[in-house]
């Protein structure tokens, strides 16, 4: 690639926006060239302008979540690198954000020549992950027989919320029969026989948000 990184960063609060800013505008050869307060002004944004990365948060105050503003900018031809940048760290947001095209997922809470190497690496194509992101997936490949689909672990996030499966069934779109289904696996997978213990092995292995 010839001349700077172009940067484009997505993040709802200004002060992180800031922070990010601060740290990536002294590295050299990547310029930040927009900033994004909403997901869908980030796709916007990653239309119009020349740039490279977007440096992305998974939760905005509303509207388009981050993983599909990720779908919507990696969809286009040409489209930039997408780089996933939060403190959320739970399998179904890694693998929502990964399935959706981000090249990485990073914590906010990286170091910043972490960040930096990471923003070079997608920009090149490479996958960045943070190394607790890294471990969990390669736990999950090693282990199949335990690992929960994106759909068991977007169910269980509502379970663990309170929700009752007529409701979990209408937020996903799917039928109760299908949530009690994907309930059963997990039980069996996390060898439990209740939603409370299903909720509390999950949160322990850090498969859904605590």
């Amino acid at each position: 690639m010839t001349g700077p990184i172009r940067l484009l960063i997505a993040d709802d609060h200004p002060v992180v926006r800031a922070g990010l800013r601060a740290v990536l505008e002294t590295e050299p050869g990547l310029e930040i060239v927009a900033e994004a307060a909403t997901a869908e002004q980030a796709v916007r944004l990653a239309a119009e302008q020349p740039v490279d990365v977007v440096l992305m948060d998974l939760r905005f105050g509303g509207g388009m979540t981050g993983c599909e503003a990720t779908a919507a900018i990696t969809a286009r031809p040409g489209a930039p690198r997408v780089l996933v940048v939060t403190t959320y760290d739970s399998e179904a947001d890694t693998l929502g954000a990964i399935g959706a095209g981000a090249t990485g997922y990073l914590l906010k809470d990286a170091p910043p020549a972490e960040l930096a190497g990471a923003v070079r690496d997608a920009a090149a194509g490479r996958t960045a992950l943070a190394p607790a992101v890294a471990d969990r997936l390669m736990d999950r490949m090693r282990t199949p027989a335990v690992a929960l689909s994106l759909r068991e672990v977007q169910v269980l996030e509502l379970v663990a919320r309170g929700l009752p499966n007529l409701e979990v069934a209408r937020r996903l779109h799917i039928s109760q029969a299908t949530v009690k289904s994907h309930l059963v696996h997990v039980y069996a997978k996390l060898d439990v026989d209740s939603r409370t213990a299903a909720v509390a092995a999950a949160t322990d292995r850090g498969l859904i948000r605590r």
